[in-house]
This record gives structure tokens, C-alpha cells and sequence, in this order.
């Protein structure tokens, strides 16, 4: 168990350094209800990301790609052609890195997330948490690593836990800073927020390029 482990986590990275997930929880931290709307959103975004790989483990164990079953090569391959496509994004993503004093833009789906209620925002965070193709990709590499790991359901689900909480760690930060922090935690916010929108291209296209590079070298060693 611990060698999945130590496979999967560091894909859950990808997911909770990803600055589109973290900006939402900080906007929703300055609005009228703060820590009702951020943890909620919190929840919907746990729940979101162990969805898709719940999914994934199901449908994995579905067509058999444990070590005994005969599909290890094309486990492999899919591997592969997703640390491809991780490479490919991350080239689109440093390509896309703010120029001189530009501040870097959000996504238009983040304007108002301040005036956000409770359910709006839980239901935000599971839409982000199971709809977000990098959370899909990332979640795809980890259910293949847990279903051909041999594991019994216990061990996966001990995996599958520990993938979840880790991938959420980033959005859960700034709600622990305002808890920590109280009203001195605003200065802290916007800091972070700044920041992130800024570096959120390079942030993403180191991330791409490194967990893509190791899906590619873990596919080439399984065929």
C-alpha cells in the first residue's frame, strides 16, 4: 500500500496547489457570511474531487486492470498519453504567463462569488471539485495506480481518503488563516489572492510539466 501511496499523493498536489481551486475559497472568505460560504464550499469541492475518483476506481476495477489481469500494458499506455497531455498544457500555460505589469486575469465565472449563498457555493465547490479537467486528468492517473496496486477495498479506501483530504488542503488554508488570524487575516487574503492571479499559469505549468513527465516514466517502465 505504501508504494501507491506514494504514487498517488503526489498527484493529489496537482490539485491542491492549483491557484483556480484556492482563488474561490479566499473570494468567498469576503463575503457577507465568510466562513459559512468558504467551508461549504470546501465540502462541495471534497466531495466533487472523491466523486471523480470513486468513479475512476470503479470503473477501473470494472475492466480488471490489476496486476493479474493482463492489462498492465494498457494501463501504461494511458499513461502515458495523459502525461502527454499534461506536457501539452503546460507549455499552453507558461505560454500564457502575464507580461510586464499585467496582473493576470481570473476566469469570468468568479465574478460575484462574493455575493454567493451557502448552497450556491457548496454546489460551486462540488461542480469545480468533479468538473475541473485537471482534477479529472490527475484523478484518472490515481484511480489507475490504485486499481493495479492490488489492494484490498480496505487499503483503496484508506488511498482514496488520503488522496481526497491532501487535494484539499489549498482551499482549506485560507479558511484555517481566518480562523487563525481573525480581521488580521484580510491584508494576508488579498496578498495571496494577488499573487496566485498573477502566477497561476506558471504555478500550473511547472506542476504540468514535472507530473507529466513522471506519468510518462511510470507508463514507459510498465510496458
Amino acid at each position: 500500500m505504501a508504494t501507491v501511496i506514494m504514487e498517488v499523493l503526489p498527484l493529489a498536489l496537482v490539485v491542491t496547489l492549483s491557484p483556480l481551486n484556492i482563488i474561490p475559497s479566499i473570494l468567498l472568505l469576503f463575503s457577507r457570511r465568510p466562513l459559512r460560504t468558504a467551508t461549504l464550499f470546501l465540502i462541495g469541492f471534497l466531495l466533487g474531487v472523491g466523486l471523480v475518483l470513486v468513479a475512476m476506481v470503479v470503473l477501473a476495477g470494472a475492466i480488471e486492470v490489476g496486476p493479474a489481469s493482463g492489462h498492465t500494458t494498457t494501463v501504461a499506455i494511458v499513461k502515458v498519453l495523459l502525461g502527454a497531455a499534461l506536457l501539452v498544457a503546460s507549455v499552453a500555460k507558461l505560454r500564457a504567463r502575464p507580461k510586464g505589469d499585467d496582473e493576470g486575469r481570473l476566469p469570468g465565472w468568479m465574478d460575484g462569488l462574493t455575493g454567493f449563498s451557502p448552497a450556491r457555493s457548496f454546489l460551486t465547490g462540488a461542480g469545480l471539485g468533479a468538473g475541473n479537467p485537471k482534477n479529472i486528468a490527475v484523478g484518472v492517473a490515481a484511480a489507475l495506480a490504485i486499481s493495479a496496486g492490488g489492494l484490498s477495498s480496505a487499503q483503496a479506501s484508506v488511498v482514496v481518503a488520503s488522496y481526497i483530504v491532501l487535494a484539499g488542503v489549498g482551499v482549506a488554508l485560507p479558511i484555517v488563516v481566518v480562523l487563525l488570524l481573525g480581521e488580521r487575516s484580510g491584508g494576508v487574503l488579498e496578498r495571496w489572492k494577488a499573487w496566485l492571479r498573477r502566477n497561476n499559469p506558471t504555478v500550473m505549468g511547472v506542476l504540468f510539466a514535472v507530473f507529466g513527465a513522471v506519468l510518462i516514466g511510470q507508463g514507459v517502465a510498465g510496458v
